[in-house]
């Protein structure tokens, strides 16, 4: 009986041969399908919609790869909280191949707990059903919301338990990228490789992700700066919806400015800058307020991987990247204002508001910090007042010392933009409340929610709670009074004890 096939164009293993070791995904005693999105199927233009779920299984398993699958080890290193490992690379990875999707987009078909690979080391190239599931629900979620974000296509259960703190049953995700080049597969090419190749790769990348620096004269210089906006604009983004990677070491940010990898990342109830639920993060690298700054010293890593392309003479070279670095803190500070500034339901943004308009901002979340308030309740209550309705937002704070001369100055702030931009218009509380609620979320992945989705699926086989919370993520704008019980904040005493895990 012929292969099933996925029309693949493989152009990582194609292009880039030494870049990578070719590898077989181990064989799996029981494959059954968990999950399936048949919607990104369809996207990425796959032709599988007459496949049964066993079928679905045996392929996305690894025990049935489709015909012109090419599974392929791709090599990284990283540093992991500050500490450089010179070798790291896909251990419990394999990308299996590249569609175009029905967009003309290049997106990576990948396995995640296939089995042990050349970069394994000690590892078992292994994977449990919760930390699988987990980034089903995070990158949809992220999806939903508008981040860029790595999504899952499937996760089938392997039928053999994975050996941890506790015995746990295997699962296999398949996850889908943009590509999974990343700040680390630089650092790998120019600790170990030659200055050529590191050239080969970002000739690679450039035409993949950034075709329109190309032609530019200082391509290489044009492409750091690239990356870097992106960054700025992901991080700033995701950082608006109290999001925590967790884990933002070097092997963890893709160059294509998609959030990657949803291990320890967590979702913050009461507004905390210094907030971190990594159980690893002891000292608070990966906090919420840091991320820009340790996006900014990533970078700086990429950079230094990129100077023999960026300038013959190093001092010139670091001089340039040096430039991109130092702009980034400004980047990322208007792409940060820019979401704040429509989250405050604020829609100019003329130069004289930009200090005035930051500092209510930055005044808000004090007020946040100061009394515990839950950050996505609050931002969706905040629109309710701009409505005229201001029962919701108070009911959230204590005593309320503060918030009325708050609310005073945001008024005014209103005001002006309405008497300059929509003097005479109607309705116009009611048009910055809508506004204000398609960027501020109802409905976000709970951490006590995730985690009891993920509970019941792992410990008694219920995919019950993971697909009704799945479904709840799908529309996090739009209220819906049946689905209230997933807008709810963790208790004190489950967030108090609350960490999350490498398990992806």
């Amino acid at each position: 009986m012929p292969k099933r096939a996925i029309p693949f164009d493989n152009t990582y293993a194609r292009d880039l041969p030494g870049f990578y070791e070719p590898c077989q995904p181990a064989t799996v005693r029981e494959p059954v399908l968990l999950f399936f999105n048949r919607g990104l199927s369809d996207e990425l233009q796959l032709g599988l919609a007459g496949q049964d779920d066993a079928s679905l299984a045996a392929m996305f398993s690894g025990n049935e790869l489709p015909a012109g699958a090419q599974p392929i080890a791709q090599a990284y290193a990283g540093h992991q909280f500050g500490q450089f490992n010179p070798q790291l690379g896909d251990g419990r990875a394999l990308l299996i191949g590249e569609v175009i999707d029905r967009n003309g987009k290049r997106r990576d078909i990948a396995l995640k707990g296939s089995g042990r690979t050349p970069f394994s080391r000690r590892g078992d190239g292994k994977a449990a059903v919760g930390p699988m599931l987990r980034e089903v629900l995070i990158g949809e979620a992220m999806h939903a919301l508008g981040i860029p974000a790595t999504r899952a296509l499937a996760v089938v259960s392997t039928g053999e338990p994975v050996f941890r703190e506790r015995t746990l049953p295997g699962a296999i995700l398949t996850r889908i990228a943009a590509s999974h080049l990343r700040v680390g597969t630089f650092q790998y090419f120019a600790a170990h490789g030659t200055p050529e190749q590191v050239r080969q790769l970002a000739d690679y990348a450039i035409a993949r992700h950034y075709p329109e620096v190309t032609e530019t004269e200082d391509r290489y210089l044009a492409f750091l700066r690239a990356v870097a906006e992106r960054q700025a604009a992901l991080i700033a983004q995701w950082m608006h919806v109290g999001f925590i990677h967790g884990v933002m070491n070097t092997d963890n940010m893709a160059i294509s400015g998609e959030t990657i990898d949803f291990g320890p990342c967590a979702f913050m109830e009461a507004y905390d800058p210094r907030a971190v639920f990594s159980s690893i993060d002891e000292g608070g690298r990966y906090a919420y307020e840091a991320q820009p700054h340790i996006a900014r010293w990533n970078l700086a890593r990429l950079a230094e991987a990129l100077l023999p392309l960026i300038a013959d003479n190093e001092g010139e070279a670091i001089e340039l990247a040096t430039g991109v670095l130092d702009d980034f803190p400004l980047r990322f500070h208007a792409h940060w204002l820019s979401g704040l500034r429509a989250k405050l339901g604020l829609g100019g943004q003329r130069e004289e508001d930009n200090r005035a308009d930051a500092a209510l901002g930055e005044s808000w979340l004090d007020l946040l910090h100061a009394q515990q308030v839950d950050f996505t309740l609050a931002w969706r209550r905040l629109a309710d007042a701009a409505e005229g309705n201001e029962a919701p937002l108070r009911a959230l704070f204590a005593g309320q010392p503060g918030l009325d001369g708050w609310l005073k100055h945001w008024r005014e702030r209103c005001a002006v933009e309405d008497f300059g931009e929509n003097a005479g218009k109607p309705n116009a509380d009611k048009a910055r409340a809508t506004r204000m609620r398609k960027v501020n979320p109802w409905l976000i992945p709970r951490n006590h929610r995730v985690e009891e989705a993920l509970a019941a699926a792992s410990d008694k086989g219920d995919l019950a709670p993971f697909e009704a919370l799945l479904k709840a993520l799908q529309k996090p704008f739009d209220e819906d009074l049946a689905l209230a019980r997933y807008t709810e904040p963790a208790s004190g005493e489950f967030m108090a004890e609350f960490r999350t895990f490498c398990g992806t």
